[in-house]
């Protein structure tokens, strides 16, 4: 193949689907005949750009108000999400999340790639968040993170607005494929993926992919 098979995901860290399709995906992955030739392209997307660096109210209160549902309906809808994160082989904790700004993560996960960890950063934060209660708007938790990852300069990251633009946009270019939900993946530039699918899905549009460019 003379061109990169790229695949382009969108997501967001404090995102429960993204974290489902993240690990879908990683299975589908797996099981890809041509998954040496794939290069993974990890792009911005925050589901609440406006979101503050914090919140006194815990996950499930949030999402009611957001959605005008019940608590109860907000809490059910979270246990079915843990289940699912279960059966992927997850242990969230759900009750001790905390929704937060993820601009600054964001910035982290670009340097990240940058050094070719950005799988490997956001695993991090997706378990940081899901399952550890950590608040991923604080830069010093932030800089503990990359540091497990191997990341360098988070630091001096803090310091300046690198990678502010690059988020930017990321956004930008999910905007301009009229991309308003993640995770979304794009898989060479032809077949798009919209949600936590399945790996039997996802490893599906893989080979189709690769099968048109083979093709064409």
């Amino acid at each position: 193949m003379p061109e990169s098979f790229f695949v382009d995901i969108w997501s967001d860290v404090v995102c429960p689907f993204c974290y489902l399709g993240a690990r879908q995906f990683a299975g589908a992955l797996a099981g890809f005949e041509h998954r040496d030739d794939v290069v993974v392209r990890h792009r911005a997307f925050e589901l609440d750009p406006g979101s503050a660096s914090s919140s006194d109210l815990p996950l499930d209160e949030l999402l009611a108000k957001k959605y005008a549902i019940g608590v109860d309906h907000a809490r059910a809808i979270n246990e079915r999400l843990q289940d699912q994160a279960r059966s992927l082989g997850m242990a969230w904790a759900l009750e001790r999340a905390r929704p937060t700004n993820t601009f600054d993560a964001h910035r982290l996960m670009a340097l990240a790639g940058d050094q070719g960890r950005g799988g490997e950063m956001g695993e991090r934060l997706f378990r940081a968040y899901f399952s550890e209660g950590a608040l991923l708007s604080d830069l010093q938790t932030l800089s503990a993170l990359s540091d497990e990852v191997g990341v360098e300069g988070a630091d001096q990251l803090w310091r300046s607005d690198a990678y502010a633009d690059q988020v930017r946009g990321d956004e930008l270019s999910a905007h301009e494929l009229g991309i308003t939900g993640v995770p979304s993946m794009l898989v060479d530039g032809r077949f798009m993926i919209v949600g936590a699918q399945g790996a039997e899905k996802i490893l599906d549009v893989l080979r189709r992919a690769w099968a048109r460019r083979g093709a064409a």
